[in-house]
């Protein structure tokens, strides 16, 4: 079944997710709020396509952090400066923030010429989220910044994909931390419960390092379910297809560590098993991997960058573009 369908609050919204293999409803407390789309066709022609230089078969960076810390240890941490920075970068840039769960289950509605980013965070390093005793999300921590940054740019949707492992934030023995997140749109994924290399276990102890996550996930946040999972160590399990699926678990997208940007979802390249992604870098060792560097690569006149063409019912794309994905066939506007 296809999925795309404008994003929005309420509790047709939930239905719609959950029928479309997202995330199970979760009544959240506040929604986060979403970027009205520009005014676009009933359906998009070809010329309006053309103007807007739209390509929806575009490369979409998906970036990933660890930890958010004041004094860095490796190439893995950013500074709370660099991280602010670069999101301000990215909403200067009309990118608006996706889930890896809306990633791959193709649910881009974005404005006429906005681009989607995924921000991931691994590990459920405190750095990157926890609450204070109040409820509130903690100063300095990544998803503070990416409220406040959004909040001085209302096109700049306030949502992440987090993966965790069994103790996330320092603990949340009650599981309150997943709890806020959920309920405030943001992807809760799987990590494995102990951080498992899942090349190297057999084939039984990955499935169950798997599954063992995905239940403490389901436990701390009745009625969610994990759609997508982060590899640890970017290491797949040697049968292909282990990963999305197992005794216990169903995923729609698994992510490796990478160092490029993913194709689009929409195009016949994506492979939903290996989804790579760009580690979030500025300068240092090998920073010709790094976000800085691929985001000035896609902004380029031919940096095949995702644009998106504002009509959610059609996939825009320049003839000379990749080839479409069967699943999007059907939509698709080659102009």
């Amino acid at each position: 079944m296809r999925c795309l369908f404008r994003f929005g609050a309420g509790f047709t919204t939930l239905l719609a997710l959950a029928a479309c293999g997202g995330p199970a409803p979760v009544a959240p407390a506040s929604p986060a709020p979403r970027p009205a789309p520009a005014a676009a066709p009933v359906r998009i022609t070809p010329a309006a396509a053309r103007q807007l230089g739209a390509d929806e078969l575009g490369r979409v960076p998906v970036l990933m952090y660890h930890r958010i810390v004041a004094q860095p240890r490796s190439v893995y941490d950013r500074t709370p400066a660099d991280f602010t920075a670069e999101l301000e970068r990215l909403a200067a840039e009309d990118y608006v923030p996706v889930t890896t769960a809306e990633l791959v289950s193709r649910r881009l509605d974005l404005p006429a010429g906005a681009h989607p980013v995924v921000l991931t965070f691994d590990d459920g390093d405190p750095s990157a989220f926890h609450l204070t005793p109040q409820g509130q999300p903690a100063p300095g921590t990544a998803v503070r910044i990416l409220l406040d940054v959004a909040a001085a740019h209302p096109r700049f949707r306030p949502v992440a994909s987090l993966y965790v492992n069994e103790h996330p934030f320092g603990g949340d023995a009650d599981g309150r931390a997943l709890r806020w997140l959920a309920g405030h749109g943001f992807e809760i994924g799987n990590h494995t419960r102990r951080h498992t290399n899942l090349r190297t276990a057999t084939e039984s102890a990955a499935t169950a390092a798997i599954a063992e996550e995905d239940a403490l996930i389901r436990r701390a946040v009745p009625g969610y379910r994990p759609a997508t999972l982060a590899l640890p160590y970017g290491s797949s399990p040697r049968r292909r297809g282990l990963a999305l699926q197992g005794p216990g678990y169903t995923y729609g997208g698994a992510l490796l560590v990478g160092a490029g940007p993913a194709p689009s979802p929409c195009a016949a390249a994506f492979d939903p098993g290996a989804i790579p992604r760009i580690r979030s870098q500025s300068t240092g060792p090998e920073a010709q991997y790094g976000s800085s560097h691929w985001l000035a690569e896609l902004a380029a006149p031919t940096g095949h960058r995702y644009t998106s063409d504002g009509d959610p019912s059609t996939v825009s794309y320049p003839k000379s573009a990749a080839a479409v994905a069967p699943e999007c066939a059907s939509v698709g506007l080659g102009y």
